[in-house]
């Protein structure tokens, strides 16, 4: 690429699309904190309607007693994660410099990790026994003739 400076043509090497565009770390971390954060909040929701779908039916539910067990307990369970994750923010930045925190820290990551995983597991469950959810596409046709 040819640039002209006080009539005088100087070289000036071409750069590499990746080089134009070298990820900022931090940006990147701060988007993924924050659609993190939004997929919480919508999760929290999500099980919030749920929970009040289930207390409106009530009995009637097919598996009324399982499915309040199962949303409340993912409910307290992301409640617990995010108290952890506000404890985790606190403790990096406020004491994770010194050496003696780092294994609390570590500790309360492999905790927050855990919960999250098992809200995930009892997510699945709530929505394998949601009976809000249409039938089959098989069950349908059968049921035509």
């Amino acid at each position: 690429m040819a640039q002209v400076v006080a009539g005088h043509e100087t070289e000036q090497p071409v750069k590499n699309a990746w080089q134009m565009k070298a990820m900022d770390a931090n940006r990147y971390a701060t988007k993924k904190t924050i659609a993190q954060g939004m997929l919480d909040i919508a999760l929290l929701t999500a099980n919030a309607s749920q929970l009040k779908y289930i207390l409106q039916v009530g009995e009637q539910h097919q598996f009324y007693k399982l499915m309040l067990i199962l949303i409340s307990l993912s409910i307290v369970m992301q409640i617990l994660s995010g108290v952890l994750s506000l404890s985790l923010s606190l403790l990096r930045d406020c004491r994770l410099h010194q050496p003696e925190f780092h294994q609390s820290a570590n500790v309360i990551n492999h905790v927050r990790t855990a919960f999250a995983f098992f809200t995930t597991m009892l997510n699945l469950f709530i929505s394998a026994f949601d009976s809000r959810l249409p039938p089959p596409q098989g069950d349908l046709l059968n049921n035509v003739n």
